[in-house]
């Protein structure tokens, strides 16, 4: 019993508050209490015969909808005009029928703007008409009127906001999309690309120089390369499950994780006033600031590390700071910057971005510098 009270749950939490099977089965069972306690005194076969055609309309509207929407409306359409043509023999179930329906009918999706007006003006004017033939007041036709086309206009307001959930949900996923096609170029197109020069060097040296341990030193060089882009494709699939926390919450966590693997002062300092800033800009900064403490971790090992986070007026900037490695004294003595493809492609991403990536030797320290508009 549980089980099937959690189904229901579940199947009323996933459907639509006002053209769901829930409102479809509510809105049957008011017309056919309608149908049920209608007892016109003028007219009664005419009556009658309207009110039957308007819920045969009705129930076939709810059995074609998901096959045919389009004949489905059509039949929605046309059985409020049935129930307008009889709406002044002053029998409530013909103006719950026609409420019901013509309400129906403009909150749909499937209809233009065009066929919901004439289908409006429609009911309206046989209603009045109708009114009249009944010798109805003038006064009962103009509050008839005018619930009609609030009703309307209530109905259309909802459509309206109903399609641009549906446009703001669509353009999320295409977001979505497009991240997951930017952690894909990133890790695949660099990873694979790298790799296939190492194996193309490799080749032309034994080929043409007979060179097998410069072969060979590429060979295990592309080995590395494959087993870093395994290890980049798992972390870019666990990021692409799982929500991406605010991008100074992320940052925290990633120079914690930092400070415990390497056994290394680390420290996060942020300044600014902390907002919201786009997707495309967290992802970015995001996995600059992880490629640059790789960088540290691999080219300066032992030494602190310093993340600066930087709200600034319509940018916002990262910095990772870490000593350089020390190097012999000398004329030729210099600093190399680190080695691979992760700093190129994170430039190529901030590029994408709209942001820029410098990295490169501050006085005694080895700075990255990634600055993104909001």
């Amino acid at each position: 019993m549980r089980e099937v009270w959690g189904r229901v749950v579940r199947l009323l939490a996933a459907d639509d508050p006002e053209t769901g099977r829930l409102v479809r089965l509510l809105m049957s069972l008011v017309l056919a209490w309608s149908l049920a306690v209608a007892s016109p005194d003028r007219a009664p076969a005419l009556v009658w015969s309207a009110l039957g055609g308007s819920m045969a309309c009705w129930l076939a509207f709810v059995l074609l909808d998901g096959r045919f929407p389009r004949v489905a409306v059509a039949l929605l359409g046309a059985g409020s005009a049935i129930a307008a043509s009889v709406s002044g023999s002053a029998e409530a179930a013909t103006t719950v029928f026609v409420f019901a329906l013509l309400l129906q009918f403009a909150v749909h999706v499937v209809p233009s703007l065009g066929a919901i007006v004439a289908v409006t003006a429609l009911d309206v004017g046989l209603m009045a008409g109708s009114m009249l033939g009944w010798d109805q007041p003038r006064s009962a036709i103009v509050i008839h009127g005018a619930v009609v086309l609030c009703t309307v206009l209530f109905a259309l307001h909802r459509r309206q906001y109903r399609r641009a959930q549906q446009d703001r949900a669509r353009a999320m996923a295409l977001d979505e999309r497009a991240r997951i096609a930017r952690e894909l170029h990133d890790v695949l197109a660099h990873s694979l690309g790298a790799l296939g020069v190492q194996l193309e060097v490799a080749e032309a040296m034994l080929t043409e120089r007979g060179d097998v341990e410069g072969a060979v030193a590429r060979i295990r060089r592309s080995r590395a390369l494959a087993r870093e882009g395994l290890v980049e494709a798992r972390s870019a699939v666990a990021a692409l499950r799982e929500d991406v926390p605010p991008l100074p919450d992320a940052l925290s966590l990633l120079v914690a994780e930092h400070r415990r693997d390497h056994d290394v002062p680390a420290e996060l300092r942020a300044t600014g006033t902390r907002r919201p800033i786009t997707p495309a800009a967290e992802v970015c900064l995001l996995r600059t600031a992880r490629e640059a403490l790789t960088n540290a971790a691999r080219h300066a090992p032992g030494e602190p590390v310093s993340v600066g986070l930087g709200y600034g007026d319509g940018a916002v900037r990262l910095v990772v700071r870490n000593p350089c490695p020390a190097v012999p004294s000398g004329p030729d003595s210099r600093v190399t910057p680190p080695s691979g493809h992760g700093l190129q492609g994170m430039r190529e991403r901030l590029a994408l971005a709209g942001g820029t990536l410098l990295a490169g030797q501050v006085g005694d320290l080895w700075e990255v510098r990634a600055e993104v508009p909001e």
